[in-house]
């Protein structure tokens, strides 16, 4: 059904097109439709970072922003969803246009800048979802809180989504929100880190319950930085990493009219550069803590290429733009498929 839409919905800007298939996918919902628009995976039950997934193929941050189709996504058989980014105070993002398509290249540029409606805002919409899963909630800062109060910002939006998330993403890695990368420096990581993780001791125990931490790295690392991060989650307990956000490089995309705007590159393109980086962290990390896989996720093959190179899970994003919800269960039915097959 997808590929029968996607020549017509790729005639609309990208961000108004975005927003009319998720309404749309929100009418099909409450029609009861979704089932004959989506093949459900496979079940795959994995138990990552003390949680039990049902299956290791989720939603990446970035498609819900304010957490308002919670229950239309999981009707599509995700193991997990992530919603977000939220940040602590509502802000529109960068000027439009902000989004772009490159089609021949099964890519897409962004540079929203954390549009979203505030935390207060997802989590009305949280409190109103039915869904029963595994909630994963990514939180950043306002675009003008000041880097060296950065901090700050993600304490607030921890604080405030803990009691509603299965588990809470630290994005400290889109190039769309000015300074944000240098938090991935050794001084800074550290410092941000040891805040986060007394917090979330103290949320746990405020709570009664612990909610794990992961932290999401973008792909344009250094060997010797990746080595830096792997040391610093292990140090400080953090529960996992979702390797990567999208990339500032044009490789591949060189020759496409769009290459040149400003903003992160996401889907087939950087399918390469985040396996490097899940490989290399998994050998810092020797299984002291988890990765999500997440990059260039086009079919069942690049979903199992994550997982060898050493992902627990994988999420995708673009991969939906290009090729439709059935993209999940291919995904789901191919890592199924390896892991038994594995000799």
């Amino acid at each position: 059904m997808y590929s029968l839409l996607r020549p017509l919905l790729f005639t609309l800007d990208p961000e108004t097109a975005h927003h009319l298939t998720l309404d749309a996918l929100q009418a099909a919902y409450r029609l009861g439709l979704l089932p004959l628009a989506a093949t459900q995976p496979a079940t795959d039950p994995r138990t990552v970072m003390g949680l039990t997934f049902k299956n290791p193929v989720g939603l990446a941050a970035g498609l819900d922003k304010n957490g308002a189709y919670i229950d239309a996504l999981a009707a599509l058989g995700f193991g997990f969803i992530e919603i977000g980014t939220v940040t602590p105070r509502p802000q529109p993002g960068n000027p439009k246009p902000r989004l772009f398509r490159l089609p021949e290249a099964q890519a897409i540029i962004n540079r929203m800048g954390f549009n979203n409606l505030g935390v207060d805002a997802l989590l009305e919409n949280v409190k109103r979802s039915r869904y029963q899963g595994i909630l994963g909630i990514n939180i950043g800062k306002n675009f003008d809180t000041p880097i060296e109060r950065a901090a700050d910002d993600y304490l607030i939006g921890l604080r405030k989504v803990y009691s509603r998330a299965s588990y809470v993403a630290i994005n400290i890695s889109s190039p769309n929100t000015k300074n944000l990368r240098q938090l991935q420096g050794g001084d800074e990581l550290d410092a941000l880190l040891s805040q986060l993780k007394a917090e979330q001791e103290k949320l746990a125990e405020q709570h009664g319950k612990y909610v794990p931490l992961a932290l999401k790295i973008a792909p344009d690392l250094e060997s010797e930085q990746i080595q830096q991060i792997a040391t610093l989650l292990m140090r400080h307990r953090i529960d996992g990493v979702i390797a990567t956000n999208t990339t500032l490089s044009r490789n591949g995309v060189e020759h496409l009219p769009q290459h040149s705007e400003a903003g992160g590159l996401s889907g087939a393109p950087v399918r390469d550069k985040s396996t490097a980086v899940i490989r290399q962290l998994a050998a810092a990390l020797q299984g002291a803590l988890p990765i999500i896989g997440v990059g260039g996720i086009m079919n069942g093959a690049a979903a199992v290429e994550k997982m060898q190179a050493g992902a627990s899970l994988v999420q995708v994003y673009s991969g939906l733009i290009y090729r439709g919800t059935d993209l999940v269960a291919e995904c789901a039915a191919a890592i199924k498929q390896a892991r038994t097959t594995q000799p």
